[in-house]
Order: C-alpha cells, then sequence, then structure tokens
C-alpha cells in the first residue's frame, strides 16, 4: 500500500462513531466538577489511530484534552485495563518519564458508558511508517536513538523505587504471557492455523530465563511514540494497557519486530523495514540497534533473540486475533479491525520461522 494511505487512515481525528458517542453535556459537566480549569463548551472527536481503548480528542476554549475509555460490550477478560494506564502514566510522570501529564480517572460508568481517564493533550508528530519517509537520514538515526534511549530508560527503572512493585507479578513474565495470549487466542479463534497451535505447544517448554524483573511498556514501537514537531525529542509513550512487571528483555525484543515484521496489503498493515536500504535512510541495522540497548541498560537479548522473536510474533498474532473476535462479536473499535485478520497468519508464521531458527 501506498505510504500516504496509511497516513491517512492513522493519521488525526473523525467525527465519533455512533458505537462510541458520549453524552456530551453530562462529561462536561463532570469535567467542570474535578478538573481544575476546566470551563467552555466541550467538543469531542475521536482518534484514528488504534484498536483497542476508544481514544477521543476533548476540546475546549482554553485547552485541549486526551479520553481513554474501555470499550463498550462483551470483552476479553483481563483487557482494555484503563485504570492500570492511568496508575503507570501517573507513577511515571512523577519521574520525568515522557508521558501525558495524568489529569482524572474516573471508574463511574455512567459518565461516558465506561470507565476512562483524562490526560493532557500532547502536540507533536506520529510517525505511523518506521522508515519515516518524510525525514532525512540525520532525522531518522536521530529519531531511532532517541527511542532507543526512551526504552532503555524505562527498564533502568526499579519498579520499587517509582511506586510500582506491585504493578504484576514479574516473575516468568514470558511463560504467563504465553498462557495469557493462547487462552485469549482461543477465545477469540475465528479460523485454524496450524502454526498458532504448535506454538502454543512448544513455546511453554522454550522460555527463555529471566534475570531482572522491569516495568515493561508491552506495546512499545514508534507509532506509540509522540516526538517534537522540530527536534528528535520523545514527548510522550503512549498507549501503557499491556503495561506490567515482567522481561525487559521480551519487551524489547517486541521493538525488534519492525525489523521482520511481514509486509501487508491490508490498509491496517503493520509497519515495516523489511526490504529498506537502513543505511541510505539513517536507520540503525538490528544488531547496531540491539548493541545500543545493551549499552544503556546492561540487559542482553542476543543468546535468546530467536525465541523472544517467537514469542512476540505469536504474542501479536493472538493481540490481532482479539481484535478479529471483536470484529466478530461486534464491539470492534475502529473500521479498520476486519483488515487486521490477513495479519493473523503471516504473523504466525513468521512466529513458527523463529521458533525454528531456535531448534524447533
Amino acid at each position: 500500500m501506498a505510504t500516504a494511505d496509511r497516513e491517512t487512515v492513522f493519521s488525526g481525528t473523525k467525527a465519533v462513531s455512533a458505537a462510541l458517542a458520549i453524552d456530551i453535556p453530562r462529561l462536561e459537566r463532570y469535567l467542570a466538577a474535578h478538573v481544575a480549569g476546566f470551563s467552555g463548551s466541550l467538543s469531542i472527536r475521536q482518534f484514528k489511530g488504534g484498536q483497542s481503548n476508544p481514544t477521543y480528542l476533548l476540546e475546549t476554549p482554553q485547552r485541549r484534552y486526551v479520553l481513554r475509555r474501555k470499550p463498550p460490550g462483551k470483552l476479553l477478560p483481563s483487557a482494555h485495563a484503563v485504570d492500570r494506564e492511568f496508575r503507570v502514566i501517573r507513577a511515571l510522570h512523577a519521574q520525568g518519564f515522557p508521558v501525558a501529564e495524568p489529569i482524572l480517572f474516573c471508574s463511574d460508568e455512567s459518565i461516558a458508558g465506561t470507565a476512562f481517564y483524562v490526560m493532557a493533550f500532547v502536540d507533536g508528530r506520529v510517525f505511523w511508517e518506521p522508515h519515516m519517509p518524510a525525514s532525512k537520514p540525520a532525522e531518522r538515526a536521530a529519531v531511532y536513538d532517541a527511542m532507543n534511549a526512551t526504552l532503555a530508560q524505562l527498564h533502568n527503572f526499579d519498579p520499587a523505587a517509582v511506586g510500582l512493585s506491585d504493578f504484576g507479578k514479574g516473575e516468568n513474565y514470558v511463560g504467563r504471557q504465553v498462557e495469557r495470549w493462547s487462552k485469549q487466542y482461543r477465545a477469540s479463534e475465528t479460523e485454524k492455523i496450524e502454526e498458532m497451535n504448535r506454538l502454543m505447544d512448544w513455546l511453554p517448554k522454550h522460555v527463555p530465563p529471566q534475570d531482572q524483573i522491569r516495568l515493561v511498556h508491552g506495546d512499545y514501537r514508534l507509532d506509540n511514540l509522540i516526538v517534537h514537531a522540530n527536534e528528535p525529542t520523545v514527548l510522550a509513550v503512549l498507549d501503557w494497557e499491556l503495561s506490567t512487571l515482567g522481561d525487559p528483555l521480551a519487551d524489547f525484543a517486541y521493538h525488534l519486530m519492525q525489523w521482520d515484521m511481514p509486509h501487508s496489503d491490508a490498509r491496517a498493515g503493520t509497519g515495516s523495514l523489511v526490504g529498506r536500504d537502513l543505511a541510505a535512510l539513517g536507520i540503525p541495522s538490528q544488531s547496531d540497534y540491539v548493541d545500543r540497548y545493551v549499552k544503556r541498560t546492561g540487559l542482553d537479548p542476543r543468546s535468546h533473540l530467536p525465541i523472544y522473536l517467537a514469542y512476540n510474533f505469536f504474542r501479536l498474532a493472538a493481540i490481532l486475533q482479539g481484535i478479529v473476535g471483536r470484529v466478530r462479536d461486534g464491539t470492534a473499535t475502529n473500521e479498520n479491525a476486519p483488515a487486521r485478520a490477513q495479519m493473523v497468519r503471516p504473523l504466525a508464521l513468521k512466529a513458527w520461522d523463529f521458533a525454528q531458527r531456535a531448534g524447533a
């Protein structure tokens, strides 16, 4: 697909879909009573990007805000935990880590239909394509280095020191994730994919040893970052729905998938660096990018990288299958969700390929 199409699909806002409408006067009254400085007529639009928790731009004459809520309807167990998102953003904001300013969390479903939180709007750029087509090599190189440094900063935090010692079990992260996503994959399965069945059998027996317990983002990639309009500076890391305590090397390996991501002709295809001339673009090779992370953290995924990548491609296939399941159940929050079905099998094949490289 053309780059412009992907940018058009995901950039900016649109009118709020009828299924995800919010009672504006009710929300306006609630925010006026609970948010310092909130006043004026409220307007709401829905962000195009994102597949899981519906996200809205709130505008008043004085200020812009962002609201994220649980989707309505039947949901998979433990998914869409906006309360956890708000907690981790609040903890990291206090440490000066680049996240949007957290403003409030509301569990009262009568206000917006489901639980939600509000954070500050961060003005900047989102790069939906990992090869950053509108940028020059020097900017690409700097943005990738900033992206690496930001994830390294996250993984260098002591969870207890930032008030998140109880944010997850931490131990055996990959093993527990394989179990979780196997269950959720089966709950949302719409077709038989033999490679997924093989992976669900093989992965639990080949989990890499975990040396550290750190805060993990769970979905760290270029298009979940807001970058300064004129500088290669990360202003905010977005989409903390899958964050928990776990194995930082598994989290980092997820981030590495864009170097091996299967291409997709679907309008909702996942960005990929496969086939790109990285040196000409100014983008580091995967091995050089790993080296930078190791230098910044002292954490080294290289001896188990094929297993970590097998796990992560499997996990992403299961996540996308969950979106497909929500289409089946009528609770998908994005009109591009059906296109995700086309990516599940290629991701499963790629995961099994890495498992075979690891000896499967």
